[in-house]
């Protein structure tokens, strides 16, 4: 079964390389944008790898499942830490269809899948998903290109 998720959606085969290599060593789970709550930072059609069980801290680009909805997974920025769980906010707050926090109030920790740790898809984007402020867009830290041997 393929995660579904609000903003995100997943597929195989870009989740086969980074899954197989680093799945043994880590608890990471692949996932993709879908929707544009998250921009410009994250944009639809990129994929990113989550270190499940990661506990946030305020600035982190999170996944959780939406509490009305627990079927569905969201990315959404953690705000902050309250009594009923994680204030969890998109970076674009004018996205069509955006729902987060200030829709549904605080999600409880359970729900909190893990941390974004980086993109790697498409492979122009890909690098570090960076901790950020509240209020402030995913800022995502360039991989290193591949050197090439001159023959």
């Amino acid at each position: 079964m393929r995660p579904v998720l609000c903003g995100l959606a997943g597929a195989a085969v870009p989740v086969l390389v980074p899954v197989l290599v680093l799945a043994g060593r880590r608890r990471l789970r692949a996932v993709e944008v879908a929707g544009e709550s998250m921009l410009p930072g994250l944009r639809p059609g990129d994929w990113l790898l989550v270190r499940a069980g990661a506990r946030p801290v305020p600035g982190d680009v999170v996944v959780a499942r939406h509490p009305e909805r627990p079927e569905l997974l969201i990315v959404k920025r953690a705000v902050r830490e309250e009594d009923g769980g994680w204030w969890l906010e998109s970076d674009n707050q004018a996205a069509a269809g955006r729902r987060d926090s200030w829709d549904f109030g605080a999600v409880p920790d359970a729900l909190v899948v893990g941390r974004v740790v980086a993109r790697y898809w498409p492979l122009s984007r890909a690098g570090t998903v960076t901790r950020g402020s509240a209020g402030l867009h995913a800022a995502v830290t360039p991989a290193r290109p591949v050197q090439r041997s001159e023959q």
